[in-house]
């Protein structure tokens, strides 16, 4: 029988069930990315891939699990209304000595959202606002530890460094490789170089961890210049391991930490000491971006929204209809001061899509859990988002109400929409080529190339390829954000159309040979793909092979014998094997 929940003790007791729903998650959260190192040691590419997916899943167990707790034990969810300020009141007093009190308040955001109306939505109920400060939390070990050349001797100092991260899989050839990071950083740095009495190197205390590397984060100070740095290290073709390249300054490093990358696996247990961290070597990302980046995607969400809310409330103008051609699937629309777009779906979803909502949130699920591999963008999901009805066109207006009626909602002087997803917004590929010269336009369809094929490497098969469905991002990277024709590569069946019987099969409206659900038959591309003189030439230089089965038979065999692709956040000629290959 459920305990009646009232009084002050009552209060204290749904609050302390709250954080310790909390702490359990965020102890297997802990665990989960502490073992990132024995993954990665073991070159266990699948358990990798496998533990990215379920690190995602976890958060939202935890939710519902602690929401469960809540209902069966104090009736939580038939509390009055009054009562939930106080239990807030007395959250916050739990968290006064607590490492990850803003995690803790996005933790206590989900579960009461589960719990409460939309009516209570409010900062004396939820930590609409942070209460507590996240400021020069306490940890151990230190969130960086700082090593001195000048007093100790810069080998003694690298290889410390390399040490103190306690991989237990030896390096191939240590001593060359940390001749390269030398030879590189000294090629970044003035000259004359003086030495000043502060020189020091920083280094973040927890590796960071994603699909076949690891990263070594920090920066070189020296006087008034401060040198960001992220080194990765690899398995060696010849055994052991292995540095692999020395990104320098922040435009290098930025991709790591991209919207269009699977999320790190750091053992953090401060994790805000992390990101303040990052955002002084990366001054242009926002807390939001790399709260995700780092697995903690929630707070991310949380951020977001509050950093959204501070915009709307500073700036006038109105939500439109998104450029570009409509889709069948979502209505898009932006507000052009804010780079981000939102995406709803249709309630009445075009038959040519073959898609239902549910179907529709499965696929965008499963980008969130597969590895991006820096070609799909990543997305935010919420609920019931409320927006001032006033700074929405009358033409989006009219778009919302006749084409999904089902997710709007009328409340006062406010517009809900109870679903949608937010995206980074990037220009789409077939306006960029639309604009764009000749050389423009080769490098542009030469990256859409790269992009598929990166896709296919990691076992998915994009469906609807057009140029309207890839985004051309600010630093010029071409990536995929249209996810309800998706499909994984081992499930397709790339084929070549048969020879036509006689000339009047050959031109029938029907085709003259079964064709199954997940038949392909990429000779049908080029009509869709290879339009315009520019766009033609580059697509053939580079990317013929896309046109035949060969190619996606292939990569899918590949899949199928267990090989999982490496695709590199940086570029080549940026790696040691490529700078210094006569060396290596």
């Amino acid at each position: 029988m459920a305990a009646q929940a009232d009084g002050e003790g009552a209060e204290f007791a749904i609050a302390r069930a709250l954080l310790d729903g909390f702490d359990k998650h965020y102890r297997i959260f802990r665990q989960m990315s502490r073992d990132a190192q024995a993954r990665f040691e073991a070159a266990s590419w699948a358990d990798v891939q496998r533990a990215h997916a379920d690190r995602i899943a976890l958060y939202d167990q935890r939710v519902t699990e602690a929401a469960d707790r809540l209902h069966q034990e104090y009736a939580a969810d038939a509390l009055p209304a009054h009562l939930w300020p106080r239990i807030k009141l007395q959250y916050i007093g739990l968290l006064t000595h607590h490492k990850q009190p803003e995690l803790a308040e996005t933790f206590f955001n989900s579960v009461s959202c589960k719990l409460l109306r939309r009516a209570f939505f409010r900062n004396d109920t939820l930590f609409v606002r942070p209460a507590v400060s996240t400021e020069h939390i306490e940890s151990d070990p230190p969130a960086y530890r700082s090593y001195y050349p000048l007093k100790d001797g810069l080998r003694r100092v690298l290889v410390q460094i390399i040490g103190n991260l306690g991989l237990r899989v030896p390096f191939a050839h240590l001593e060359r490789d940390l001749r390269y990071v030398v030879r590189t950083v000294r090629e970044h740095l003035p000259r004359p170089l003086h030495l000043e009495a502060n020189h020091q190197i920083q280094v973040l205390s927890a590796p960071f961890f994603r699909n076949k590397r690891c990263y070594v984060i920090g920066r070189i100070v020296n006087g008034g210049l401060e040198l960001p740095f992220a080194v990765p290290i690899v398995h060696a073709p010849d055994g052991g391991l292995m540095l692999d390249a020395c990104l320098l300054e922040a435009r290098a490093i930025a991709p790591l930490f991209a919207f269009n990358r699977a999320y790190l696996m750091a053992d953090m247990e401060v994790p805000s000491a992390y990101v303040e961290y990052l955002v002084s070597l990366l001054p242009g990302k926002p807390k939001a971006e790399l709260y995700t980046a780092l697995g903690l995607q929630k707070h991310g969400k949380t951020l977001f929204y509050r950093d959204f809310l501070h915009h709307l409330k500073h700036s006038s103008d109105d939500f439109v209809l998104a450029p570009g051609i409509r889709g069948l699937v979502m209505i898009v629309f932006t507000l052009p001061s804010y780079p981000y777009v939102f995406k709803v779906i249709r309630d009445r979803i075009s038959p040519i899509k073959e898609v239902t909502h549910e179907t529709v949130k499965e696929k965008y699920m499963l980008v969130k859990r597969h590895d991006r591999v820096g070609r799909m963008a990543d997305t935010l999901e919420y609920s019931n988002v409320a927006f001032p009805r006033s700074r929405f066109t009358q033409t989006l207006v009219d778009e919302l109400c006749k084409e999904a009626p089902s997710l709007l909602e009328q409340d006062g002087d406010r517009l809900v929409v109870k679903h949608l997803y937010i995206e980074r917004r990037m220009q789409p590929l077939n306006i960029f080529l639309d604009q764009a010269d000749a050389a423009q336009a080769r490098l542009a369809v030469r990256d859409y190339g790269n992009a598929i094929k990166e896709l296919a490497s990691v076992n998915i098969f994009p469906g609807d390829m057009l140029f309207k469905n890839f985004g051309v991002t600010r630093g010029g990277r071409v990536v995929f954000y249209d996810y309800d024709e998706i499909a994984y590569m081992t499930e397709c069946n790339f084929r070549v159309i048969p020879e036509a019987p006689n000339p009047e099969a050959e031109m029938s409206a029907e085709p003259w040979y079964p064709v199954a659900q997940n038949d392909i038959f990429p000779e049908e591309f080029a009509p869709f793909l290879v339009s315009g003189v520019k766009v033609r030439a580059a697509f053939m230089e580079f990317h013929k092979d896309l046109l035949s089965p060969g190619f996606w038979n292939r990569t899918k065999a590949a899949i199928q014998d267990g090989y999982i692709g490496d695709v590199f956040p940086y570029a080549p000629e940026q790696r040691f094997a490529h700078r210094f290959g006569n060396d290596c």
